[in-house]
């Protein structure tokens, strides 16, 4: 009973399929986030990240996905500076690559996905490859502290201006870095669940302002 109301009163709620849900973070906040508790803990030697987002605002740089480590708090980072920049930046270990998006922006729906390995690393849009050709021999090692909405700038703690505004949906992780075909899977969402985040079994907490609402996909497959 105990630890049912530990449970409770933390957000903790064991694995829920989110399948059309979506966590909504209303407004600019260091303290609205929410964290994932991985399904598994490396170490690692690639990955990949995949979510379907809109952002609320486009005046503000923020951060989508941050993973530290007690010895590596930029284990994996994900920003997006919007306007003039219009730049996604992609930080594992410290290394990090800019893409140039040019007139793409998150306003809409975007489906995205970030990959890396020893060699390649590479950021898919709606479609669009941008893959760079990139020496990296990496490992990620230590329990990951996985939040999605901020950035960690210490472990187990935050920075505070670079909040996440809009919504996200079906994020998942996997352990490895997945094929252009494997992408498009996810891209056709054709079921595509991760091994280190699972969207349809998710364990997570959520902090602040954060909330759960209903997701209707707004560009439904229409059968011919």
């Amino acid at each position: 009973m105990l630890l049912w109301f530990m449970l409770l009163v933390s957000g903790v709620f064991g694995q829920k399929d989110m399948k059309e849900k979506l966590f909504a973070f209303p407004k600019d906040s260091p303290t609205s986030y929410v964290q994932i508790h991985p399904e598994c803990t490396g170490p690692f030697w690639e990955s990949t990240i995949c979510m379907r987002l809109h952002l609320s605002l486009m005046t503000q740089s923020c951060v989508l996905f941050s993973m530290s480590t007690k010895t590596n708090v930029n284990s994996i980072v994900l920003f997006y500076y919007p306007g003039l920049r219009n730049r996604f930046q992609q930080v594992v270990d410290y290394k990090h690559q800019y893409y140039d998006l040019k007139d793409k922006d998150f306003t809409e729906w975007t489906s995205m996905c970030v990959t890396w390995d020893s060699s390649v690393w590479g950021l898919f849009i709606d479609g669009k490859y941008y893959k760079v050709n990139k020496t990296s021999n990496v490992e990620i090692s230590g329990d990951p502290i996985i939040n999605i909405g901020q950035w960690q700038s210490q472990y187990r703690g935050f920075y505070t201006s670079l909040s996440f505004v809009g919504e996200m949906t079906d994020v998942n992780m996997w352990d490895k870095a997945l094929t252009d075909a494997n992408m498009m899977d996810y891209f056709a969402d054709n079921e595509m669940n991760g091994n280190v985040i699972n969207w349809k079994a998710l364990n997570y907490t959520l902090h602040g302002e954060v909330t759960i609402k209903p997701y209707v996909d707004p560009y439904p497959c229409v059968p011919i």
